[in-house]
């Protein structure tokens, strides 16, 4: 009896998520590049929402948004900013400025697919996007240490902007659901 009864496990935490999904995009072995997911890592078990670090080619994210309502995503930018500048955009209402785009090493970056899905019609309802001025790019270099104190300053923005309440679900880095234990 107790097989058919509690034959699976109880979905934990799924009622505590926001409808909302931040996404931090990059490449965490290029320096300057790891700061979007540097701030989805800082953000896993922080606020009640989907977290996911990003690695892939930007396009591939107009499929992991489909499903969401609301999302954010966190980049690092080169446009020429002081190393650290934090650019908030709504690119609802307006495209990115190409400016923020200069020297990604994307065959399509963040911008261009921001306008793909918007010529798709799969933007989701709500969208943000934070961008991370960076500094240095090269492989195998940590974070600069202006872009670790504006990912921590976003980090903490988003903890107040979206409850700091801690959530049993994230995902991991190759998009599998993990859970807290």
């Amino acid at each position: 009896m107790h097989l058919l009864r509690d034959a699976l496990p109880h979905a934990r935490g799924r009622t505590d998520l926001s409808d909302t999904l931040v996404i931090g995009l990059g490449n965490s072995f290029r320096g300057d590049d790891g700061a979007g997911p540097a701030v989805a890592r800082g953000l896993v078990d922080q606020v009640p929402a989907r977290v996911r670090a990003y690695e892939g080619e930007p396009v591939g994210l107009i499929e992991e948004w489909t499903a969401d309502d609301a999302v954010i995503v966190v980049d690092a930018v080169s446009s020429g900013a002081p190393p650290g500048t934090i650019h908030r955009l709504d690119p609802l209402s307006q495209p990115i400025p190409a400016a923020l785009s200069q020297g990604s090493t994307h065959a399509f970056g963040l911008a261009e697919t921001i306008e793909l899905a918007r010529a798709l019609d799969r933007l989701p309802d709500r969208l943000a996007v934070y961008g991370i001025e960076g500094g240095r790019f090269t492989a195998g270099q940590e974070l600069s240490p202006a872009v670790a104190r504006a990912v921590e300053s976003v980090r903490l923005e988003l903890c107040e902007r979206l409850g700091k309440s801690a959530g049993d679900r994230r995902e991991a880095a190759d998009g599998a659901a993990l859970e807290r234990t």
